[in-house]
């Protein structure tokens, strides 16, 4: 197994999405590589400024504020700044014979190019830099001290910014409480930018390696370009919401404006024949809406209803931040794995395992937490063991919440869902009539209660363990209608597979004795079992509702648990960021 995968299908997440790779990626130490082949610029003698404007430089990086900027309050790099100009007692950077360096120039114009990368130009000073370089090129004079001086900062604070933002996001996750450590991927910024920046020949170049190298990352930015292009373009009509919905081959009044949003968007092919007065929803535009349907998880069964026209009419716009929230859920994703990993996307109900080329082997639904009661945690940790036909451990919040109550209604609750209540040492106390003395204890929390392994046990034949505070992992279930239904958040918080078989033989391929017909025999035995994993394998589950796939499709989920409004509320804030 290659301890660098270069290519991973997806990011935070899934295909395209929250997928990682086994080396570190965009390291310092890859950056000053690719610096090195490239002939460096000569040596400069660095220019001073006069005492007084000096003192005044010194004073806006000690405070850390720098009114001319758009975000004035850089106070989480202050100590960066400190660090970048006091080895080097003060003198300017990014100044030489009182004129911008060349790569000063270019780091402008990287700066000025932000929104490609799924960031704000204009966070960076994007419409400012034209009136500070005019400053430094005055007509008659040369320029002021005081000007040079707020160039100078201002570049280097914006260009921090910049590096930070596109590495490891501009929010730091834990501020979401997501279990996500960023800590052990930040840069030395003074030190990146002075031996990287500052003397680079091709500063573009050196700038590209601090990305995320993920392919699903990159497709990603590809489909924010589009999705700007095509926000644009759109009308913005809004699609008529039908009384009921809209059979193949029923008339429809919105027929024009459904052609032409499907056709923008490529749901509709370029020469599907769909003649201008129609006004039948039938042919190419019942396939154009069931592929919609599909990249937007909704059920594909090509009806106009309430929930499809809804889609339809999120402004593009829209889609766009989507696209810009998910790249900066990319840049909190973990470079570091042993091997690949498996990975869940909450909001699509989606896990895939992937191999060391980055291609998917094993998919399928999932079904989360759900909603506003017992969201499944955002973290990444390693599975280390499988579990077949596990016992269920109820856990003490369900059993004071929803068992003790049926068992006070009903005695025999226990004897009829195959529970038994347990000791501290394990021994079984119940298992039949509970009695008040058993209820007592289970009200207590003395005793707990476990569901016997069988076709009827919670977690179904397996459970898949990666050990955390969440108590969370994942396992089988019984009921398998839940996974026909288009939104799928109904647990308790853990996430349950579709098929548990194929996830477990996935997991157990660098396991040669564990063939899958030894693993069937396992989860249809009569006792339980559990196997150790030779190598963990790193679990990721993350947040994001914008997915772009191999293929090309972007899709599109719902916000189910809020988390795009929070991130999109502490942005919009503006710098300095939580973290």
């Amino acid at each position: 197994m290659s301890k660098r995968l270069q290519s991973v299908a997806l990011f935070l997440l899934a295909v395209g999405l929250w997928a990682a790779c086994a080396g570190k990626a965009a390291t310092q130490n890859q950056v000053g590589t690719a610096v090195a082949a490239q002939t460096p610029a000569s040596p400069q003698t660095e220019q001073r400024l006069s005492a007084a404007v000096e003192t005044t430089f010194r004073s806006w990086i000690d405070a850390g504020t720098l009114s001319d900027l758009k975000w004035p309050n850089f106070s989480d790099y202050r100590g960066h700044v400190q660090h970048f100009y006091q080895p080097h007692d003060y003198a300017l950077a990014w100044v030489h014979d009182s004129q911008p360096t060349p790569q000063a120039a270019a780091v402008i114009a990287v700066l000025q190019n932000a929104d490609n990368k799924g960031l704000h130009a204009e966070d960076y000073d994007s419409s400012r830099w034209s009136a500070r370089m005019s400053r430094l090129r005055p007509a008659v004079s040369s320029p002021a001290d005081a000007d040079l001086a707020d160039f100078d900062l201002a570049l280097t604070v914006c260009l921090m910014r910049y590096i930070s933002d596109l590495h490891i996001g501009k929010v730091n996750p834990h501020f979401f409480h997501y279990g996500f450590d960023i800590e052990n991927k930040k840069y030395d910024l003074p030190d990146l930018i002075r031996e990287h920046v500052l003397t680079a020949a091709d500063v573009s170049t050196a700038l590209q390696h601090i990305e995320p190298p993920f392919p699903g990352y990159q497709r990603t930015q590809k489909a924010l370009e589009t999705y700007r292009k095509l926000a644009s373009q759109d009308d913005g009509e809004a699609i008529p919401v039908p009384s009921k919905p809209i059979a193949p081959g029923q008339p429809y009044a919105g027929i024009a404006r459904l052609t032409r949003l499907l056709r923008l968007l490529g749901d509709l092919p370029a020469d599907a024949q769909v003649p201008p007065d129609s006004t039948l929803y039938s042919g190419p535009l019942v396939d154009a809406v069931k592929h919609f349907q599909q990249r937007h998880g909704l059920d594909t069964d090509g009806r106009l209803n309430a929930a499809t026209v809804q889609q339809l009419n999120v402004p593009l716009s829209q889609r766009v931040h989507q696209l810009e929230l998910t790249l900066e859920r990319w840049r909190w994703v973990p470079h570091d794995f042993p091997r690949p990993p498996v990975v869940v996307n909450i909001p699509e109900f989606r896990v895939r395992g992937l191999n060391s080329q980055g291609h998917v082997e094993v998919a399928m639904n999932v079904v989360v937490g759900r909603a506003y009661r017992s969201e499944t945690p955002v973290f990444s940790d390693q599975m280390e063991y499988v579990v077949f036909r596990p016992y269920w451990n109820v856990t003490p919040s369900i059993q004071r919440s929803e068992m003790v109550p049926k068992i006070t209604k009903d005695r025999d609750y226990l004897a009829k869902h195959d529970l038994e209540a347990f000791n501290s040492q394990g021994q079984v106390i119940a298992a039949g009539h509970v009695s008040d003395e058993v209820l007592a204890d289970l009200r207590s929390g003395k005793l707990s209660i476990r569901q016997r392994p069988g076709p009827d046990n919670a977690l179904g034949p397996a459970k898949f363990i990666f050990p955390n505070h969440f108590n969370v992992y994942l396992h089988g279930t019984p009921a398998h209608e839940l996974f026909a239904r288009s939104r799928r958040d109904f647990s308790h918080g853990c996430i349950r597979l579709e098929d548990p078989l194929a996830m477990a033989v996935w997991v157990l391929q660098d396991q040669p004795e564990w063939t899958r017909e030894r693993i069937q025999a396992a989860m249809n035995g009569q006792t339980s079992s559990q196997v150790n994993l030779k190598q963990k394998i790193p679990v990721l589950i993350v947040y994001a509702t914008a997915v772009v796939l191999e293929n090309g499709d972007v899709e599109f989920f719902d916000d189910i648990y809020g988390h795009d409004r929070e991130l999109e509320a502490v942005l919009a804030k503006g710098y300095p960021y939580p973290g």
